[in-house]
């Protein structure tokens, strides 16, 4: 799992209490370790190991897997969440979040746009520098899913021999592929045009965002096929045991973004617009089976919703990529458009990235 941050909870969290321990951590984050008076060894330890960059590491590469990841917007988002149900099949991923509560019922919607949070964190420019929100943002993320791992292999009915550990390395790697190398293939339907190179950038983005999070497999994909090869493997060692609690899962994910009751008019119309659009970007993007497996809502025309942009997103894209100084301005409004998006849709939740205080069952 992750050694270094499971001795910084069991030997600081545990002792002095997580809002000093959580205090002490953001100080740090801001102000460097050495800031601290009386640090503690796991302290140093955690952030000792981010000091000096792996040999893998070309800062080039991460900004420019970053700035591709930033061109996709916020439709990134909407195809992350979508091809996530296809990890619900697993009881090593469902079960984990079934326990924990986190993507059931009420809290679903809210733990979605925490996920979209920290992707916009993550990617901004320089984010993963030291001091920089979206490095802080992966470390309390870590923080957290020590937390959640801990209470799971507590819990009775978490099978360590079937599942392996609660968030493992194997899991956590095949997440950074679904923000990698699955949107720069899959959304090129959209009409977004990556290259091999911008593709493999975002492997590299990705790898380093695993890295400051604790996520360092033995191996990990440099290239498209190495990344495909992976992928072909995960499919192929898949149990798909999850049944029902999986079901469940897509079918709250699905339904979180509904219109509430009590909307005003204008405020309702535009509630449906988005919950079509995330029905739509679901029907387009998982596999027609894992749709009809978890009787999910019929998307309608809203399925063909993510098709009908290609041309005008395939245009935007040619200009970008054949007239000078448009890359810049197009980096620019996508990086509007997708906090915009985000403003909206949080209905004024801002994201914590703390631990449940207890599990939902």
């Amino acid at each position: 799992a992750d050694p270094l941050a499971e001795k910084f909870v069991q030997e600081v969290v545990e002792v002095i209490g997580y809002p000093k321990a959580r205090a002490m951590l953001d100080q740090a984050l801001q102000d460097g370790v050495s800031s601290l008076a009386s640090a503690p060894d796991a302290l140093f330890d955690l952030f000792a190991d981010l000091e000096e960059d792996p040999s893998w590491v070309n800062w080039r590469e991460i900004e420019h897997g970053a700035k591709v990841f930033r061109r996709f917007g916020s439709a990134v988002f909407k195809f992350a969440g979508a091809i996530t149900l296809q990890g619900y099949f697993e009881n090593s991923v469902a079960k984990a979040l079934i326990l924990s509560g986190g993507y059931e019922g009420d809290t679903t919607r809210n733990r979605f746009l925490e996920t979209a949070s920290f992707w916009i964190d993550v990617s901004e420019p320089g984010a993963l520098r030291f001091g920089e929100k979206g490095r802080s943002a992966a470390m309390r993320v870590r923080i957290m899913h020590v937390f959640v791992r801990r209470r799971l292999q507590e819990h009775p009915e978490w099978n360590t021999e079937a599942w392996g550990v609660p968030i493992s390395q194997g899991d956590a790697a095949l997440t950074l592929m679904g923000g990698s190398v699955a949107p720069g293939l899959a959304m090129q339907a959209m009409g977004f045009r990556p290259s091999r190179r911008d593709i493999e950038a975002l492997l590299q983005f990705w790898r380093y965002v695993g890295h400051v999070m604790g996520v360092r497999p033995r191996w990990y994909p440099n290239t498209v096929e190495e990344a495909l090869q992976l992928a072909f493997v995960s499919f192929v060692k898949g149990a798909r045991q999850a049944g029902d609690e999986g079901v469940r899962l897509s079918q709250s994910y699905a339904n979180s973004f509904a219109p509430p009751p009590g909307l005003p008019p204008r405020e309702r119309l535009r509630a449906s617009i988005d919950y079509g659009l995330h029905l739509g970007y679901t029907r387009f993007f998982l596999p027609a089976g894992t749709y009809r497996a978890n009787d999910l809502p019929a998307a309608g025309l809203w399925g063909l919703h993510p098709l009908l942009q290609f041309p005008f997103v395939f245009a935007a894209e040619s200009l970008r990529r054949r007239v000078p100084g448009l890359d810049k301005i197009a980096d620019r409004v996508a990086r509007r458009q997708r906090k915009r998006w985000f403003d909206r849709m949080r209905r004024g939740h801002t994201a914590s990235f703390a631990p449940p205080e207890t599990l939902a069952r």
